[in-house]
């Protein structure tokens, strides 16, 4: 899916600016997902999780709102995060 949508994103600056959004939080939660060790900062990990949903929900409305999609896709956060954060060069 990302990889489709970065691909459009090099023709559209909107969808770039929300893809590259993504990636910023993406690379902070992939990163604080792997240094958190127990149950420390369980806290601010479901906060930057929800935030990483969040602009990932705005990439997937606005593609739909182009007809990029057809249909409203659900996932995975911590996998598409992955996804995303390890795909530095999409745009």
């Amino acid at each position: 899916m990302i990889k489709d949508i970065s691909k459009i994103a090099k023709s559209d600056p909107g969808l770039a600016r929300l893809l590259e959004e993504a990636r910023e939080y993406a690379c902070v939660y992939v990163l604080a997902r792997q240094r958190q060790k127990g149950c420390d900062g369980m806290g601010e990990l479901a906060t930057i999780k929800e935030e990483v949903r969040d602009v990932i929900d705005k990439v997937i409305k606005y593609c739909k709102e182009k007809n990029y999609i057809s249909e409203v896709m659900s996932y995975d956060v911590d996998s598409i995060a992955d996804e995303i954060a390890k795909g530095q060069d999409l745009l």
